[in-house]
């Protein structure tokens, strides 16, 4: 009898089915390497502007430089993932993370460290993307609504402990230790991917990968308005928070006077906001429908960013005068972000990629100048940070009000 090999060093580990909850949990993982990389490192933005031994501005350029990377990538991946599939795309930025997260650790000037911030979200901007067109791809665009909320859900825990874990790393063993964290997170994500995660684009689909096809795709979705609004919705709703993340380190920690791991708190606090409002949007998901949803979020961002501005004009300097509104504005978001998500995704389901790297774009793109526009005309008080989160949540309702003008009648809701 044939003794049996009990090593099979040949052999790989199983592959996850697609639709198993452990595929889906290793795609939200590999989509929380944006949020991580973008919150964690927020407390330590003082200690940062001392090692370096330079100003507020340039500190918040490593955040607006890591958004501007993050947008551009993302045109390239969406098409790269149509035509060569959404496994080794996902691949190669992940690994382009992962070498720059472990250089940043070692950057001995603020040049270096922005340099190689932004090849970090040029390798992590594959996440959001191909892990969206990955969930669209396996549960169609009905189910990825729900599904997108509670994995929104879920994401929240990323940037909710994200600031918390950051503080304290930074006051124990210093601001490098957060990029190395980054890093041993991005190797572990590589392993999964690599051996467990199948490939989720539908046999058949790859589209051949021509310029002119590209920017007719683009150009396509740019010409459909209800695309156009919901995108301007998401947009909207991410630059409003990423105001906050540019300006709150310094309204917190700085003007009011707070210590980095308090800070880590009151964002956790927020982002509790955000969960909830994700939460909500996924309940309710089938029985309201998408535009119903993106309508009361809207309507909760003007009032929240509105309310918060007010108060920063009347001088209200209190912590609460920030975090409450703030977090009122991000049950909002909680609630816009994956409905118009699905939404925006849902009638090109042959072009998934494409229109979720043109999304991210829009949405990265204007999140990166807000954000510098609030390091820029930041004078020490929450003003700047406040009035641009006011003017995002009317930017939000006002999309949503252009949306139900717009809307095709053929379009479901």
């Amino acid at each position: 009898m044939r003794r049996r090999n009990c090593y099979a060093p040949h052999m790989s580990p199983r592959l996850f089915t697609p639709t198993a909850f452990t595929t889906t949990a290793t795609i939200v993982g590999l989509v929380a390497v944006g949020p991580l990389a973008t919150d964690m490192y927020l407390p330590a933005f003082p200690s940062i502007m001392q090692a370096f031994g330079v100003g507020m501005d340039r500190v918040q350029q490593t955040l607006s430089l890591f958004l501007l990377g993050f947008a551009l990538a993302q045109l390239l991946y969406g098409p790269l993932s149509d035509r060569f599939g959404r496994k080794p795309v996902l691949i190669g930025g992940m690994l382009l993370f992962f070498i720059s997260s472990a250089g940043i650790a070692f950057a001995d000037n603020i040049e270096t460290l922005s340099l190689l911030r932004l090849l970090q979200a040029l390798g992590g901007s594959a996440g959001p993307v191909l892990g969206r067109a990955m969930v669209r791809d396996v549960h169609g665009p009905r189910d990825s609504a729900r599904l997108l909320s509670y994995i929104g859900t879920a994401m929240a825990l990323a940037p909710a402990l994200a600031p918390v874990i950051g503080g304290y790393m930074t006051v124990w063993f210093g601001w490098e230790s957060i990029f190395l964290f980054l890093a041993c997170y991005a190797l572990g994500g590589l392993y999964l991917l690599v051996l467990r995660v199948p490939e989720t684009a539908p046999p058949g689909s790859q589209q051949p990968l021509k310029l002119q096809a590209l920017l007719g795709s683009y150009a396509a979705l740019l010409r459909h308005h209800n695309w156009r609004w919901y995108a301007l919705c998401l947009s909207f709703a991410s630059a409003g928070l990423f105001a906050f993340l540019s300006g709150s380190p310094f309204v917190i920690i700085n003007f009011l006077g707070y210590e980095e791991r308090q800070y880590g708190l009151f964002f956790a606090f927020i982002i509790a906001g955000y969960m909830a409002g994700t939460f909500v949007s996924g309940k309710f998901a089938f029985r309201l429908g998408i535009d119903t949803l993106v309508g009361y979020g809207a309507i909760l961002a003007a009032l929240s960013g509105a309310i918060m501005a007010l108060l920063a004009l009347g001088q209200v300097h209190s912590v609460w005068a920030v975090i409450l509104p703030q977090t009122l504005f991000m049950f909002g978001a909680g609630v816009i972000m994956p409905q118009s998500l699905a939404g925006a995704l849902a009638p090109f389901p042959q072009i998934t990629g494409t229109s979720s790297s043109l999304l991210g774009f829009c949405q990265m793109t204007l999140a990166a100048g807000v954000g510098i526009g609030v390091g820029h005309y930041h004078d020490g008080s929450p003003l700047s940070m406040a009035l641009a989160i006011g003017a995002m949540g009317m930017g939000c309702l006002g999309s949503y009000l252009m949306l139900r003008r717009a809307r095709a009648p053929e379009e479901p809701s």
